[in-house]
């Protein structure tokens, strides 16, 4: 791994996981001090960052971490429905045996973590957090798997990794999204009906999973 792909991965973790809050200035002397790189990896990574919307570029100010808002969040889960519901139908189509049994095999693991999330010596463990969001991940795409198009799996990716700046700090403290919905019952509701190959119904449930999402996270701000 490079300098600057060891500098990009620990900025964006950080960012996601709201070490480094919106609006934060990311000044070359504070992140080399951070992160133990030099000028170079570091303005790399930022650079990648900025093409990515996770850091803002404003040359009187230099690099800051980009905003959040409720307009934002609406914006990033519309998209997500656009790119995902057009993804789940062409998986649900062209999904064979083994696109289901991944798909199923990604679910238990959810429901495992789910399951040990809620034990009290879990709750603030972040640990057990990033084990779950490495699962939540991993379902969703799995969902996704088979539409046979590796742009919007891409753009999946991106979208899905900017609704995580918006979700991780709630399950950190800030008022978790889960706490009034049966969020194991949606995805096993949404994985049912992929499995049934019933693509509209997939596809209206998962819309109504990210809407549902979105609406929590703007009332909890």
């Amino acid at each position: 791994m490079t300098l600057a792909e060891t500098a990009y991965i620990s900025l964006r973790n950080d960012i996601l996981h709201g070490r480094l809050a919106p609006g934060q200035a990311l000044r070359l002397e504070f992140l080399k001090a951070q992160y133990g790189l030099s000028f170079s990896p570091l303005r790399e990574a930022l650079n990648r960052l900025h093409a990515e919307r996770f850091v803002v570029n404003d040359p009187p100010r230099g690099f800051t971490v980009a905003p959040v808002s409720p307009a934002e969040i609406r914006d990033v889960m519309s998209v997500r429905i656009l790119v995902e519901s057009q993804a789940l139908r062409l998986s649900i189509e062209k999904g064979d045996d083994d696109w289901e049994t991944g798909l199923v095999a990604a679910f238990h693991k959810l429901d495992l973590q789910s399951s040990r999330m809620k034990e009290a010596e879990t709750v603030g463990d972040n640990s057990a957090l990033t084990q779950f969001e490495t699962r939540h991940h991993e379902f969703h795409r799995s969902l996704l798997a088979a539409c046979g198009s590796p742009r919007l799996l891409s753009l999946f990716e991106q979208l899905y990794a900017e609704t995580q700046r918006y979700r991780l700090p709630s399950f950190l403290g800030e008022g978790p999204i889960s706490s009034s919905r049966n969020l194991l019952a949606e995805h096993s509701d949404i994985m049912e009906a992929a499995l049934g190959r019933k693509v509209e119904d997939a596809v209206r449930l998962l819309q109504a999973h990210y809407e549902r999402t979105a609406q929590d996270i703007v009332g909890a701000r």
